[in-house]
């Protein structure tokens, strides 16, 4: 996870929302890394997941990413818990919850769901209070007081 969140604070230099997350191949080795990127490339999918997802397939020449685990600071939302799936991901590491638009057990359960030919196993709350601490501060600098600018927003 310490590798997730290193990813997560490469984000913020572009003002991305401070995501990470890493690839482990069979052996342990990171074989794909990721941040978000949404900004820095206007690219609607380049969450953190995807981008390292993509990364790990290119590494390892394939797409099924069977004997591997994602690890990721924030719980992955619908596109990136169904691409975990799609990769044939057994395993995902996640560090905070996300309430509001999780898809691996907070609002949905994409990745259990018995109706897909694939489950992935989750293990949540990896170090969370630093991944939400990281969202908590990045979020914080960015809202603004009644008043000062976007109104209506």
């Amino acid at each position: 996870m310490g590798e997730a969140l290193d990813e997560a604070v490469l984000a913020l230099a572009t003002g991305d929302v401070p995501v990470g997350a890493v690839v482990l191949g069979p052996g342990g080795e990171v074989v794909g890394r990721g941040h978000n990127v949404r900004e820095a490339a206007a690219d609607p999918a380049g969450h953190a997941e995807v981008v390292a997802l993509r990364s790990a397939a290119a590494a390892l020449g394939r797409w099924r990413l069977d004997d591997c685990t994602l690890v990721v600071t924030l719980e992955p939302c619908l596109m990136c818990a169904g691409a975990t799936v799609l990769a044939r991901v057994p395993r995902l590491v996640l560090g905070a919850w996300d309430p509001k638009a999780g898809a691996c057990g907070s609002q949905w359960d994409v990745v259990r769901d018995r109706r897909l030919n694939h489950r992935v196993e989750v293990v949540g709350g990896v170090r969370a209070a630093e991944s939400s601490e990281l969202l908590r501060r990045f979020f914080e600098g960015h809202r603004q007081e009644p008043g000062e600018g976007a109104q209506g927003l």
